[in-house]
């Protein structure tokens, strides 16, 4: 029995919808899925609608999840909720707060790119975007491939999208005491994603002592000795073990595809006790 607990949609940055992730779990036989989108659980409620949500008849089963940035200009944090209640009014209240700023940085940022000689429209920015409510950069980058500025997505956010690029805009974010307790008063888990991606394990003892549950010790870009490591931190500190593909269904990046990059079950099991 195989799992995979970190998969994006195109309700942030993915490019499959929720029914279509639904689906190939199910062909590859995923015993249990979340779907983390960035700063947004509407991928969990369009599947609700779509009557996909009722785990109790059909397989995989789907764990409500969610990923936030958070405010630390100079690392790469970012933290996983699991089993979260996607009707929290606390929680939908700062994703509205979120998703607000996220349209506005998206309006700079074009306005930005319009200044320096880019000449992409806003509201092309949002058809690109399509259902996503995470609109943000990977969409702005995509606009301006499709106008021929550049090959490709990473060449524009390398020359004008990246952190202190040209264009480059910062959001609105939480600090990570902020994300954890937001997580918790949600019901749900707070799991510290890709740690070895952090670049200070320093800082993710800091994160553990500020309260985080767990850590994402099964990742695609944790080689074995980073594994190895977050593992024993995890069992030091008798935190919560997880681990997902960090899928997108962007071709080129690995993985490509569902089932590629999994977890035993067992795991998933462990996460819920």
């Amino acid at each position: 029995m195989i799992a995979d607990l970190h998969i994006h949609s195109t309700a942030s940055d993915g490019r499959l919808s929720p029914q279509e992730i639904v689906k190939q779990a199910r062909q590859v036989g995923l015993s249990h899925i979340a779907i983390t989108d960035h700063d947004t659980v509407a991928a969990h409620k369009e599947l609700r609608r779509a009557a996909a949500f009722d785990t109790a008849v059909t397989k995989p089963v789907i764990i409500p999840g969610i990923e936030f940035s958070t405010d630390l200009p100079k690392y790469e944090v970012h933290i996983l909720g699991y089993y979260i209640d996607i009707d929290n009014g606390k929680l939908n209240d700062q994703l509205e707060i979120i998703l607000q700023d996220r349209l506005q940085r998206a309006k700079v940022m074009v306005d930005k790119l319009n200044k320096l000689g880019y000449s992409i429209d806003y509201r092309r920015v949002l058809t690109i975007a399509g259902q996503a409510e995470a609109v943000g950069r990977p969409h702005i980058a995509k606009a301006l491939v499709e106008k021929k500025y550049f090959k490709t997505v990473a060449a524009a956010f390398e020359q004008t999208l990246a952190q202190n690029g040209p264009a480059y805009v910062p959001h609105y974010k939480m600090t990570p005491e902020q994300v954890i307790r937001l997580i918790e008063q949600a019901g749900g888990i707070a799991v510290l994603a890709h740690p070895g991606l952090v670049g200070n394990d320093d800082l993710v003892i800091d994160l553990i002592q500020a309260g985080i549950h767990g850590l994402e010790v099964y990742h695609p870009e944790h080689n074995q000795a980073m594994t190895n490591k977050y593992l024993g931190i995890a069992n030091k500190y008798k935190l919560k073990i997880t681990g997902g593909s960090d899928f997108h269904a962007i071709p080129g990046r690995y993985p490509e595809e569902l089932g590629s990059f999994t977890i035993p079950t067992a795991i998933v099991e462990s996460l819920s006790m």
